[in-house]
């Protein structure tokens, strides 16, 4: 499989110019290579860390549903009005 390379030009620091030289080297790859490994560890941490959001997240609401079914359950529909719910929000956030 060939992958298709795009040309970049950036700019970076003159200490970080010195560190890729360096790294490059000692790994014996091209500063290209050196940058490329570089993104790509980038985006998987990255990637993991927003994984590990959504999965904490997911387990907050497993656990919500989880205490809500402890409610007893009167078998009578929830009913509500939109003035009430407001009126809700107002009071809680005026205390």
């Amino acid at each position: 499989m060939t992958t298709r390379m795009v040309r970049k030009q950036i700019y970076i620091l003159k200490r970080q110019d010195e560190w890729l030289k360096r790294l490059a080297k000692a790994r014996g790859i091209s500063e290209a290579e050196v940058i490329r490994q570089a993104i790509d560890n980038s985006t998987v941490t990255q990637n993991r860390h927003s994984y590990s959001f959504v999965q904490d997240e997911w387990q907050e609401f497993i656990d919500f549903i989880e205490e809500r079914k402890k409610f007893p359950d009167s078998g009578e529909p929830v009913i509500w009005n939109r003035q009430e719910i407001y009126e809700e929000r107002i009071n809680k956030l005026m205390k």
